[in-house]
């Protein structure tokens, strides 16, 4: 047996111990680990490693502490923000808390434009964590686990794009007190935090010029030696070319960014966004380019709404209101020539026709307020009048007043079978046309708010369901009204004249308010759907007069009656078809209207002009509120109300909500209100907003606003 010097038994020996210890490390390299209670396992790929973190080592109960999805990406490899630029997803973070515990949305931190080829991408390089506020519950007690579990999503590109996902996992003790994490987690929290948008010490405005969309900042130090670049970050894409330069200009005081709109650029995104200036020392800061909206500052408290009581008085005033407003008017023809036909007649058919005509105007008035409930409950944003918004809508009700008119003018006849469509009231007793009648009465009344009403379908729409079906059916009582009040005291019947040849001269004459309402859902229907629309509105005009025509041939006996039956049903099938052409139909550019000298409505020049000090009148009006126009042309339009603007220096918005405006129902919304017309005059400086009524004199607004600047 050969027997080992002892100075190479020690070499043996000590090769084992460096092969466990090798071993050792090996082993620890290739299981996944944690830095400490503040950073999960991480989910590890050749392209990034991501972890989700904590910026404490333990958590208290009530207070807050931030969590966030931690990247480090491989060199040259990138992932995105909110708005991904050209091209990617931005990453996604579900989280799954303890009970009682509350998260906010990500805080994003500033990003990098990342040119690819010839797209621009908007994210972030090297490292980045994803910020995201938890607040604990005050329940939580000192020993307990506070456990995080999240799901992520998120896609890491370089010249391919790999989609990447993982689940994490934080359990923090919970403590009497926070402790702040430190190492390598804190030092990821504090550069996020650099990169943090800040808001903009100048005032910054985003206008469009031609091709181009201009950000204008003005403020204290704004000068060439010490902004060297900037660039502007939209939170939505479809604003801007990503890809396209964006030209600087700077002069003492004042920074003009000129940016290329996108091909595809819809002016009623958000032009929220991060402004990157980078100093003259290459350090970049970030900056919010719009503040919040300042109608959410001036939003009634929940605890001033109306009362119920009151709601509901304001409702069946408001609905007394509208048998008096322009809109309606075309029902009222419908009304004169039933209630002439009521005279001399049985007082039990005047009892019955005004209770099936309130029963009508009800039943409406609820299905309206059923139809908005559910969109509520769906998550829409809807208002008073929103059926209007729809070009199909108002082309179908152009043709139906059409088809009203021409029987009124004696083209054709309307029986019992038919009177759904409102007339059979002009023609005869009939309690099915009574009914039908109150439901047509309501229908062409919903482009109009009368005063009372505004305030009251806003507080509708914010009660439970049966409460607020109960408002829109005060309402109803109170559109019906007038009319019933002849079923209640048939007596007031006999004060109307005798039945005599007055009475087809009236009808007839009653035709012509229908020619003109019909024209003029035409002309909003150009505001909505532009020329093709017009051209589809008469279009259809033709085809019911020609199918009119064809069924009163029918109707008297001239000619083949089934041919001429055939050939008003063939007009029939040809509204039909022409229907969903409106939906292809483009819509003109939507621009503002200048009366007056307006500006286009945003929340972000209100802001702006608020900031400024300067007071605004805010008019928010549509094509197809005729209160609107009258309040324009008799109130707003006249020299009296322009020199007071001039004078006292009033910024004059003007929102259009001819069609769906997400912006301009969410401001209604801030004032408990669903419908048009709506202004609001803000006075100089930081005082709150005036309200004033839905129908405007020139001396209300003139009073309103010299009255601000001597209070």
């Amino acid at each position: 047996m050969k027997h080992l010097h002892p100075w190479d038994l020690s070499r043996r020996r000590m090769r084992g111990a460096l092969a466990i210890i090798l071993g050792a490390v090996l082993l620890a390299a290739a299981l996944p680990r944690a830095s400490h209670a503040a950073e999960s396992l991480a989910q590890a790929s050749p392209y990034a490693t991501v972890t989700l973190v904590a910026d404490v080592d333990s958590v208290a109960p009530g207070r807050s502490f931030r969590i966030g999805l931690r990247q480090k990406l491989a060199p040259h490899w990138h992932s995105y923000w909110k708005n991904p630029g050209d091209a990617g997803v931005a990453p996604t973070l579900t989280l799954t808390l303890p009970e009682g515990a509350v998260a906010s949305a990500i805080a994003w931190p500033g990003p990098d434009a990342i040119a690819v080829g010839p797209v621009r991408n908007f994210g972030y390089e090297n490292e980045v964590v994803l910020p995201v506020t938890v607040t604990v519950p005050r329940t939580a007690a000192p020993g307990d686990t506070f456990s995080i579990r999240a799901n992520a999503e998120w896609l890491v590109c370089e010249k391919k794009c790999v989609p990447e996902s993982g689940a994490f996992r934080l359990d923090l003790p919970v403590a009497p007190t926070a402790a702040p994490v430190g190492g390598d987690v804190a030092a990821a929290f504090a550069a996020t935090d650099a990169r943090t948008p800040t808001p903009s010490p100048w005032i910054i405005e985003i206008a469009e010029e031609g091709a181009d969309l201009v950000l204008a900042a003005s403020g204290d130090g704004l000068s060439a030696d010490r902004i060297k670049s900037a660039f502007f970050y939209p939170v939505e894409g479809g604003v801007i070319d990503h890809a396209a330069p964006q030209r600087l200009e700077i002069a003492e005081g004042r920074l003009r960014l000129a940016i290329e709109k996108a091909p595809d650029f819809d002016a009623r995104a958000s032009r929220a966004g991060v402004l990157a200036i980078v100093d003259g020392e290459g350090r970049t800061r970030w900056l919010e380019t719009e503040p919040a909206p300042v109608a959410a500052a001036s939003t009634p408290a929940p605890s001033d709404s109306l009362p119920l009581w009151q709601a509901a008085l304001f409702a069946f005033l408001g609905g007394m209101i509208l048998n008096l407003m322009p809109c309606v008017f075309p029902v009222l023809a419908i009304k004169a020539a039933s209630l002439a036909r009521l005279s001399g007649g049985d007082l039990r058919e005047a009892r019955l026709s005004g209770a099936f005509y309130t029963f009508g105007v009800l039943v409406a008035f609820v299905s309206l307020a059923g139809v908005l409930l559910a969109m509520r409950a769906a998550g829409g944003a809807v208002g008073w009048g929103f059926q209007f918004q729809s070009p199909t809508f108002v082309a179908a009700m152009s043709w139906l007043l059409l088809a009203i008119a021409l029987n009124l003018s004696g083209v054709y006849e309307i029986g019992l079978g038919v009177v759904g469509a409102g007339q059979g009231l002009a023609e005869k007793p009939g309690h099915v046309g009574s009914f039908f009648t109150g439901v047509l009465a309501v229908t062409v009344a919903t482009p109009c708010t009368a005063p009372f009403m505004g305030a009251a379908i806003g507080v509708a729409l914010t009660l439970p369901a049966p409460l607020c079906l109960a408002l829109f059916a005060a309402m109803g009582l109170g559109l019906a009204a007038p009319f019933a009040l002849l079923a209640v005291a048939p007596r007031l019947a006999r004060l109307l004249p005798r039945p005599g040849v007055w009475m087809l001269r009236l009808r007839q004459a009653m035709a012509f308010p229908m020619y003109a309402s019909a024209a003029w859902l035409v002309w909003v229907l150009g505001r909505q759907a532009g020329d093709a629309g017009v051209a589809i509105g008469l279009a259809g005009g033709l085809l019911v007069g020609f199918g009119a025509w064809t069924y009163g041939i029918a109707q008297q006996g001239a000619g083949r009656g089934l041919f001429s039956r055939g050939l008003a049903a063939a007009a029939a099938v040809g509204l039909v078809a022409l229907l969903p052409q409106l939906g292809g139909a483009q819509a003109p550019h939507a621009e503002a209207a200048t009366a007056a000298g307006a500006e286009p409505f945003t929340n972000a020049r209100l802001a702006a002009l608020r900031r400024e000090g300067r007071p605004v009148f805010v008019n928010l009006t549509a094509a197809w509120c005729i209160t609107c126009l009258v309040n324009e042309r008799m109130a707003l339009s006249t020299a009296a109300v322009k020199e007071a603007f001039a004078t006292r220096g009033v910024a004059y918005l003007k929102g259009d909500w001819t069609s769906h405006d997400p912006e301009i129902t969410a401001f209604l919304r801030s004032f408990e209100r669903d419908g048009v017309p709506f202004y609001a005059y803000y006075p100089a400086g930081a005082r709150e907003p005036v309200v004033l009524p839905a129908v405007l004199t020139e001396a209300a607004v003139v009073s309103e606003v010299e009255g601000s600047v001597l209070n």
